[in-house]
């Protein structure tokens, strides 16, 4: 006789109610934990079925059942295939869109420069106050984990961190529970100590590991930052304009354009308040980086979804037509919201 739907459901809440709380787990309880809307009676029939079967047991006579070895190697194998079903499908949609989103916003910086006759900037993406969607410890050898890290947007990372102690398949089980039970939905900001701190109480003697894993996650949700791409175009436009073709400001405006670390500067001082979210014009003094002091400097945030921004950068001289380039990125951020939503549908 094979696992069917409800006995598989059944099976999922008594490895996941003992789990939780390490005490023999009855069908009354069962009852309650699922959305089948059986009752007891039902419930007590697919045990005694599950427990024929061997993927539980009943430690004492009238006591409720626990999971056996076979019940965990199934969880194991089969349920948690499912989630690196998920990861697998995931990346593979991730990385294609990533592949046409680089496109698309190298040829978005080549025209809005071509059309301002200004230098244009675009950056790629960023994730910000991502959410844990899900975390996954995977056995790779004796004291070594792969942990899988998915955060809202989709955003996946994989790393592989050296254990200070081996771990069975039901205690890496259990702290695959502890940990997106604990988790998931949260922003990096709200993992705060007194999280931090029940989370480590729960894990007991492995609360080292958990301080393990919370690094990466950590790491993940801020990876992003490091990983930022930013798109430049019409660095050489700027010698259309004598009064920024001077030798000295000039050279000092193309080397801040070509130095990835300064752009990231720009836009994290555009992106420090969370209401910059629409257009902003820096004129002169204003202009975020010194070497622009020379310049107008216009900016905007675009979104391809919940969390998930870029900013548009527009550098030309203080006597910029600002007309123009407002309108542009007006109509820019329409098209760019308008592309990602058809391409989701």
């Amino acid at each position: 006789m094979g696992l069917d739907e409800r006995k598989v459901t059944i099976l999922k809440a008594i490895i996941k109610t003992y789990l939780e709380t390490g005490e023999p787990v009855g069908s009354r309880t069962i009852s309650k934990y699922t959305d089948l809307k059986l009752s007891s009676a039902t419930i007590r029939n697919e045990m005694s079925d599950l427990e024929e079967m061997g993927y539980i047991v009943q430690p004492h006579t009238s006591a409720g059942r626990i999971p056996s070895d076979q019940g965990y190697r199934f969880y194991v194998d089969q349920i948690m295939q499912e989630k690196e079903q998920e990861v697998t499908e995931v990346k593979q949609l991730m990385i294609q869109r990533v592949d046409r989103v680089e496109l698309i916003l190298k040829r978005l910086a080549e025209l809005l420069a071509n059309n301002t006759n200004y230098a244009a900037m675009i950056s790629g993406p960023q994730y910000h106050r991502n959410k844990l969607k899900f975390i996954q410890l995977s056995q790779m050898e004796n004291q070594r984990i792969l942990i899988v890290v998915v955060v809202e947007g989709n955003l996946i990372k994989n790393t592989m961190v050296d254990l200070p102690e081996s771990l069975s398949q039901e205690e890496l089980l259990n702290l695959n529970i502890l940990l997106n039970s604990a988790l998931n939905g949260l922003t990096i900001e709200e993992i705060n100590l007194e999280v931090i701190s029940r989370l480590k109480e729960q894990a007991g003697e492995h609360s080292q590991i958990v301080d393990l894993v919370l690094n990466e996650v950590a790491r993940a949700i801020r990876a992003d930052e490091d990983d930022l791409q930013i798109y430049t175009s019409g660095a050489t436009n700027i010698f259309k304009y004598p009064e920024l073709s001077d030798g000295e400001k000039a050279s000092q405006l193309i080397s801040t354009l070509e130095q990835k670390d300064k752009l990231q500067e720009l836009i994290a001082d555009v992106n420090e308040s969370e209401e910059n979210s629409g257009i902003q014009v820096y004129i002169g003094d204003e202009a975020p980086l010194q070497t622009m002091r020379d310049c107008s400097v216009v900016t905007a945030n675009y979104e391809l979804g919940e969390g998930i921004r870029g900013t548009i950068g527009i550098i030309g001289p203080k006597r910029m037509d600002y007309e123009k380039v407002l309108g542009t990125l007006k109509n820019l951020m329409k098209q760019l919201d308008a592309t990602f939503k058809n391409e989701e549908r």
